[in-house]
């Protein structure tokens, strides 16, 4: 097996739950109010350090679509899948898109700027 090359994210992410890869940019999320059979999903426009499997038909919740599942290009770990082929007309909207289940991914949460200036909550005894 050769060298992992790992692509880096700036700004807001998504990563793999199971060993913090960066997979898509919270701007790419086309929506997130997505079903699957396992629970909730979000759906990008671009995904990636990962890795797809073999094109399939699936009868998904939606119709039948020609499905490749979506693999953690560290891990391994299964992340949900792309569409290659919708077979419905009103689902054409959907290939080349990626679906990845909420429980396996994970929002990085940015710092932000305290609003207080930093002061309260110290532990520096001479703030009392």
């Amino acid at each position: 097996m050769g060298r992992l090359f790992v692509v880096e994210l700036d700004g807001r992410c998504y990563r793999c739950r199971f060993c913090d890869t960066p997979l898509a940019l919270a701007d790419d999320v086309i929506s997130r109010t997505f079903n699957c059979r396992q629970g909730r999903a979000y759906m990008f426009s671009n995904v990636v350090n990962v890795t797809v499997g073999m094109a399939e038909e699936r009868v998904m919740l939606s119709g039948t679509h020609t499905v490749e599942d979506v693999f953690c290009c560290r891990c391994g770990e299964i992340l949900g899948w792309t569409y290659v082929a919708a077979h419905d007309k009103n689902q054409k909207y959907k290939e080349g898109k990626f679906v990845l289940e909420r429980w396996r991914i994970a929002e990085e949460v940015m710092e932000e700027l305290s609003l207080d200036g930093g002061r309260g909550g110290s532990s520096d005894p001479d703030n009392s």
